[in-house]
Formats: structure tokens, C-alpha cells, sequence
């Protein structure tokens, strides 16, 4: 899995409508404040090792600013919440020719079960997770803290 981990301020996610290209009415905006956007991706070698690991990782990870202004609070101990946004492009290869190829990508059913299954282990972990929709054009707005922006993959 690949994530793009970033510290927001706040942030939100809408679906555009294909036929519109307005905000979905069928899906309800969603919004955080203080907390992690995290762009999500995943390979068809991803399982549940890898989302249990990432889950532990993001809660316990000291990013958030302390009384003495160092990095070492958690998500959790700073209140923050996390906006979760599924996408398949951060497999993406731009090594051959101008367009991307994302054959590295995971299949899309195995990864929605994945993202959802790495979505609860997030809550399991006692976090609050919006989400994104699977495979959807989305618009994700946010206002980066820092910038504080961070990549993990379990591959490295």
C-alpha cells in the first residue's frame, strides 16, 4: 500500500456527477477539521498485514505540534480526525512515454475491499475516518498545516 499521509487544518471531499459535473446529490459532503488527508493506494499484493501495520503507524505517528511546539503528539492525543480518499493513480509509472501506465494498480474490487478494510482498522485504532467514494471523480479540498506531508509504502 502507498499512502499520502498530510496534516491538514481542515479539509472535504465531494463526488462530481458525470452527467452534471456538479456535486453529487447521492453522496453527502464530507468534512474534517484539524487531522490527516490520506490518499490511498493500493497493489494487488496488499492484504491484511499491510493494513494492520499502516493502521498502528498513522494512529501512533508524532506529527502534531506538542505544548513545546515540537513534533510529538499523535492524531489521537491531538484530537484529529482523517479524511480517507481511495487512489489508484499513486501506482501510477510515468518511466516509458508522457502517459501514465497503472498497470501497478490494484484490481478494483480487491482494492475496495483493502481501502475498507484499512478504513476500519483506522477506527479500530479509535480515530475518526470520513471517506471518500471508491472509485469516484472526487474534488478533495484542504488547507495543509505545516506543510506537513508525508509518504509510507509497505513496500519499503
Amino acid at each position: 500500500m502507498r499512502i499520502v499521509l498530510q496534516r491538514v487544518n481542515e479539509a472535504s471531499v465531494d463526488v462530481v456527477d458525470p452527467a452534471t459535473g456538479e456535486a453529487d446529490p447521492t453522496f453527502e459532503k464530507q468534512s474534517i477539521g484539524a487531522g490527516y488527508v490520506l490518499l490511498v493506494g493500493v497493489c494487488d499484493d496488499d492484504g491484511r498485514e499491510d493494513v494492520d501495520w499502516l493502521a498502528r503507524k498513522i494512529a501512533n505517528l508524532r506529527v502534531f505540534e506538542d505544548a513545546d511546539g515540537r513534533m510529538n503528539d499523535s492524531i489521537a492525543q491531538h484530537g484529529g480526525s482523517i479524511l480517507s480518499i481511495s487512489q489508484f493513480t499513486l501506482y501510477g509509472s510515468v518511466r516509458h512515454g508522457n502517459r501514465p501506465s497503472f498497470v501497478a494498480a490494484g484490481e478494483p474490487e480487491h482494492a475496495r475491499r483493502v481501502w475498507n478494510a484499512f478504513n476500519d482498522a483506522l477506527r479500530a485504532q479509535g480515530l475518526e475516518v470520513k471517506e471518500g467514494r471508491f472509485g469516484a471523480h472526487m474534488r478533495v479540498r484542504l488547507l495543509n498545516d505545516g506543510p506537513v506531508t508525508l509518504t509510507i509504502d509497505t513496500r519499503e
